[in-house]
């Protein structure tokens, strides 16, 4: 079977923080993303933000030091970005979401809701015992949440990091996606390469605020593609093949 040698080079976790890190600076955050971060402080889930470790089209993410209130060595704190309009586009996730039928057409209100479908969908996924991070505290566009790394430094995700063990790890994503939906009630709804965390050999799923619930009119058709997109990956990358229809009927069927 091909194994795939990572095109990254792994991280050094020596160099890391040296390399990546910055210290959060006063003026950074609008004064709604800062009234917000202070709420975290005072409900004991962070002391203060370390260095950011990624940013992405709608958030960027920070380790920050816990708080008294959390046992973590540290814990990741998702800002989402009130002035990205990338959230618009991705507005039928919402909107066909039963749980979020009233949220007003305006960009603070749909970056909130989005925050708040986040942490609700990580709850649910934790109940259902998958491999995703613990949601600790959310408020506004600011979302704090279980750090999944060893040692401060962050695990990388699958198309970055690779795995030695392609067959044991789509079989684990894919016994995920099976408990996200039948025990959760969920569709993850943008499986990827990119929203695999590998903690050693063990797959993370992330990036749940697009997750929707099994009522919503597209479910099915998430679910598709979701499948699609990961069997494709493995199939490239590892040459490991796996009949949809089969992966579909084992994540749906009770």
């Amino acid at each position: 079977m091909p194994r795939r040698t990572s095109k990254e080079k792994q991280i050094n976790r020596e160099d890391y923080p040296r390399k990546e890190q910055f210290k959060a600076e006063s003026g950074m955050f609008d004064e709604r993303t800062v009234k917000y971060l202070g709420y975290l402080m005072t409900h004991g889930i962070v002391s203060e933000l370390s260095f950011q470790i990624a940013r992405g089209k709608e958030a960027d993410i920070y380790v920050a030091m816990p708080g008294t209130h959390v046992h973590d060595d540290v814990v990741v704190v998702k800002i989402f970005r009130i002035e990205t309009s990338h959230f618009m586009k991705r507005i039928d996730y919402i909107y066909g979401d039963p749980r979020f039928s009233k949220i007003k057409r305006n960009i603070h209100s749909v970056v909130s809701e989005w925050c708040k479908k986040e942490y609700g969908n990580l709850k649910l996924a934790a109940d259902a015992k998958v491999h995703a991070p613990l949601p600790y505290y959310f408020d506004g566009n600011v979302l704090a949440m279980q750090f999944i790394g060893v040692d401060g430094v962050p695990a990388q995700n699958l198309k970055a990091g690779g795995t030695d063990s392609p067959e044991k790890t789509l079989d684990s994503v894919i016994e995920d996606l099976r408990r996200l939906y039948q025990k959760a009630g969920l569709v993850h709804a943008d499986v990827s390469e990119y929203n695999i965390l590998m903690k050693g050999d063990t797959p993370y799923l992330i990036d749940f605020g697009q997750a929707v619930v099994l009522g919503h009119p597209k479910a099915q058709q998430f679910l598709e593609r979701d499948v699609r997109n990961l069997l494709t990956f493995f199939q490239k990358e590892y040459g490991v093949k796996r009949d949809s229809k089969k992966v579909l009927a084992h994540i749906t069927e009770q």
